[in-house]
């Protein structure tokens, strides 16, 4: 055997690798074609396998059987002052409201000392009533409270009670709220 021979015996071994390279590769390539063809069918034809599991429902306008949530988004007019020990006056009035604070002055020969309340309650609106529980709204959502329930004015609900045909939230601190 000559020097050639075993150029060409090298040669034809390292084509033979490739060539058995190529066909590995095109028949991995044809599998993963057929399987991606082949996927999208087996999943119409088995849906119940990969479909979405929709929750079943009746038609009535009853509220479903869920524990309380508090109610962690509150409005910033039901927000109470946590440093009640600081009873500095702010110099300005944080909210624009337009007012003059009298703080300072005197009326009737007597100090002033004025609490500037908010300008208005924390508004919330009781649209439904069912199974002891009520369903309100404000201006950040909905929520489902029942008695005991923090409300998003700070206070609890006190009572769901039935006053001449209309339902009536009374809440801890006194008021009612009455749906329309």
């Amino acid at each position: 055997m000559t020097e050639f021979d075993d150029e060409r015996i090298a040669s034809l071994k390292q084509r033979r690798k490739t060539v058995i390279l190529d066909r590995l590769l095109t028949f991995t390539g044809l599998a993963l074609a057929g399987a991606s063809a082949f996927f999208p069918w087996y999943v119409f034809f088995n849906a119940d396998k990969f479909g979405i599991n929709v929750a079943t429902s009746s038609n009535s306008r009853e509220l479903p059987d869920w524990p309380a949530r508090n109610v962690f988004s509150v409005s910033p007019l039901a927000m109470v002052n946590k440093n009640e020990g600081d009873k500095k006056a702010p110099p300005i009035d944080p909210l624009t409201t337009a007012t003059v604070s009298d703080l300072g002055k005197e009326r009737d020969g007597g100090p002033i000392l004025e609490d500037q309340p908010f300008p208005g309650k924390s508004s919330f609106r009781l649209l439904h009533v069912s199974n002891g529980r009520a369903l309100i709204e404000d201006t950040s959502g909905m929520y489902v409270v029942r008695i005991g329930s923090i409300l998003p004015d700070e206070s609890r609900l006190a009572t769901l009670e039935q006053r001449d045909g209309k339902w009536v939230i009374v809440t801890s601190k006194g008021e009612t709220y009455q749906n329309n």
